[in-house]
């Protein structure tokens, strides 16, 4: 049977098949383009959480301060002093001995201090006898320790005016607090503080005298409770030199006592053997 003038035999099928060769193969190259500029440190953080999950790490995770890359990194080193090479040591001479046993004796000092001092609020912040006074008392840690100040308010004196001796309530909150207190190893100072006055004051007797015996008279009643009488390291007036709101002098708050958990421990007695 002849065959149709301009008849097309096997179609275009192989044509089909080339082009989709071509993509797949430029597919591919656009691949490896993109794999070309990777992101290194992001590969290597891959690369050793893959490790890490499935085992197949022959290294530690972490190799002294030098991290092993492709490790997830650690948190930086807190404290870490840099040292020249040149001042490397693997044999410490006395000196840094000394320096290191300092260090420890200070962080632990340190330690101590800061669970007495936390004690000492936890007791406060325990007693029901001190709800009605909560507001008066303000308990603040600075660098020389803690800070234990009941304050004056409008119409809640602690102290009669011009008198040493304290109100009723004023004495049973000292006396509650010299439970905590008797209980740390700290010393503790009393420090007295009046307000600035318009009145003068009474002849040979200011607010330096007044405020002197006012913190005196705190420590012996802190004595009478139990507080050693070791435990006291210093106990002054300052008058009205250090108001607690400078901005205004004259104000009740400024009137107020200072008791100080210092951090310094009390001397051991003559005599005493370990």
């Amino acid at each position: 049977m002849a065959r149709k003038k301009g008849a097309h035999v096997g179609g275009h099928g192989w044509f089909v098949t080339f082009a989709d060769l071509m993509g797949l193969m430029m597919s591919f190259f656009v691949m490896l383009v993109a794999f070309s500029n990777q992101d290194q440190a992001k590969l290597q953080i891959v690369a050793g959480s893959m490790r890490d999950a499935f085992g197949v790490q022959t290294n530690v995770r972490y190799s002294g301060i030098i991290e092993v890359q492709g490790l997830p990194t650690r948190p930086k080193l807190k404290q870490a002093q840099r040292i020249p090479p040149e001042e490397a040591s693997a044999t410490p001479q006395q000196d840094e001995h000394d320096r290191a046993d300092a260090h420890g004796t200070r962080l632990k000092e340190d330690r101590a201090f800061a669970l007495a001092a936390a004690s000492l609020r936890q007791a406060l912040q325990d007693m029901p006898e001190l709800t009605e006074a909560s507001k008066q008392i303000i308990i603040e840690e600075t660098k020389d320790g803690l800070n234990v100040e009941i304050v004056d308010q409008d119409g809640r004196s602690m102290f009669p005016e011009g008198s040493k001796e304290p109100y009723e309530r004023a004495r049973k909150v000292i006396e509650k607090i010299a439970a905590p207190l008797r209980a740390t190893p700290y010393r503790v100072a009393v420090t007295g503080h009046t307000s600035s006055s318009k009145l003068p004051s009474k002849s040979g007797y200011g607010p330096w005298e007044l405020s002197a015996d006012r913190a005196n008279m705190v420590r012996r009643i802190l004595q009478e409770e139990g507080v050693p009488e070791t435990h006291f390291s210093q106990v002054a007036g300052k008058a009205d030199t250090e108001p607690l709101f400078t901005d205004d002098p004259y104000i009740a708050a400024n009137r107020r006592i200072t008791i100080t958990l210092t951090r310094e421990e009390p001397p051991l007695p003559l005599g005493f053997k370990p």
